[in-house]
């Protein structure tokens, strides 16, 4: 078992000025004289500033994400550990979780925030308690670097996972053995569940999308549409819709209803770039579905709005590739972690 690290020392936050300082005191002329009125945009979230600046972490990072309820992060990445962090106020490092032996690829809070699931290039998923910091499972099972992991919505037992070894595996966390296990002819890099759990989706170095149907051990349709090896999957908080990124540039969002028509390929979005790089880029939907973000090589953080697929925001600050981006569960409010190894948080206006 592995507990709760202490802050690493070198941790620490900053407020990042916007580009146009939301506090500056301007004199303005009323009926009463002058007076000093606010100018500038007006917040739209609790954070202590616009823009919050994490950093401590001394590898590139891969993956971020919040808590279900929005108050805390936990971010990852090449050096092996998970930084817990506050969201508000001075968003302080409260801890640090050890255990992994190779690079973290993606964690995933659980539907009740109680556990985080992490995957890694030590060939495991692994359990974490998000209170006590303890890794409670250690999943044993492939042969290669595991670089895709996500749990079910409903009941947090079930966790899918993918990996270079080929193979898509599904986990019951009260065992110790896959439940199931799907054959891919080519490294699978991202994988998600359905709404129900009854379906796993999984991407990879063959550009398609494959939808696994868990009652029939067996494919039950594919996505086609991307040009190259799909890094990201994220299904719509309705469970709806399916959203996709992959190293031909693209961003898709496809329909994976049960009776859709047989053409699923819905919307198509441009900006998001991948380079010589080939990191895994990840994408996210906003609470209510109506805005997606995905990283980008270019190091920018990018909006879209689904409806018109118009690019809402192209967020700089980073000096990296932009790996993994998250929309607070609550607030107006982007999380963003890069190569660069720092995490920031920005408040948006919509």
């Amino acid at each position: 078992m592995e507990s709760l690290k202490r802050p690493l020392g070198g941790a620490s936050t900053a407020i990042v000025p916007a580009k146009r300082p939301r506090n500056e005191v301007a004199i303005a002329e009323s009926k009463r004289g002058g007076a000093l009125l606010p100018s500038g945009p007006t917040r739209t979230s609790s954070l202590q500033a616009p823009i919050m600046l994490l950093t401590g972490h001394e590898g590139e990072l891969y993956t971020a994400k919040f808590s279900p309820t929005g108050d805390i992060l936990a971010s990852a990445g090449f050096e092996k550990q998970i930084f817990l962090w506050n969201v508000f106020g001075e968003c302080e490092n409260f801890g640090v979780l050890k255990g992994h032996a190779g690079a973290i690829m993606e964690l995933h809070f659980s539907t009740d925030g109680s556990n985080i699931f992490s995957c890694a290039t030590d060939k495991t998923v692994a359990v974490w308690d998000t209170e006590t910091g303890n890794r409670i499972k250690k999943l044993r099972g492939h042969t290669s670097y595991v670089n895709s992991c996500c749990p079910s919505r409903r009941g947090d037992q079930l966790v899918v996972s993918g990996s270079d070894d080929s193979t898509v595996k599904l986990w019951d966390v009260r065992k110790k053995e896959p439940v199931q296990s799907f054959q891919s002819s080519y490294q699978v890099t991202s994988v998600c569940f359905n709404d129900t759990a009854e379906q796993i989706m999984s991407g990879g170095l063959d550009n398609d999308i494959k939808v696994w149907d868990l009652r029939k051990n067996d494919i039950l349709y594919t996505l086609s549409g991307h040009a190259d090896t799909v890094t990201g999957l994220k299904l719509s908080p309705d469970g709806s819709y399916l959203l996709s990124n992959a190293m031909d540039s693209a961003v898709i969002i496809w329909d994976v209803r049960p009776f859709a028509p047989q053409q699923r390929m819905l919307k198509v979005f441009v900006g998001a770039q991948h380079n010589f790089e080939k990191n895994l880029i990840r994408c996210s939907w906003s609470p209510n579905g109506s805005k997606i973000a995905s990283g980008s090589a270019d190091r920018m953080v990018l909006v879209w709005d689904t409806t018109t697929r118009q690019i809402l925001y192209r967020l700089p600050g980073h000096a990296g590739s932009v790996n993994d981006v998250d929309f607070h569960p609550k607030e107006p409010i982007i999380l963003s972690c890069s190569s660069d190894k720092n995490v920031y948080l920005g408040e948006l206006d919509f």
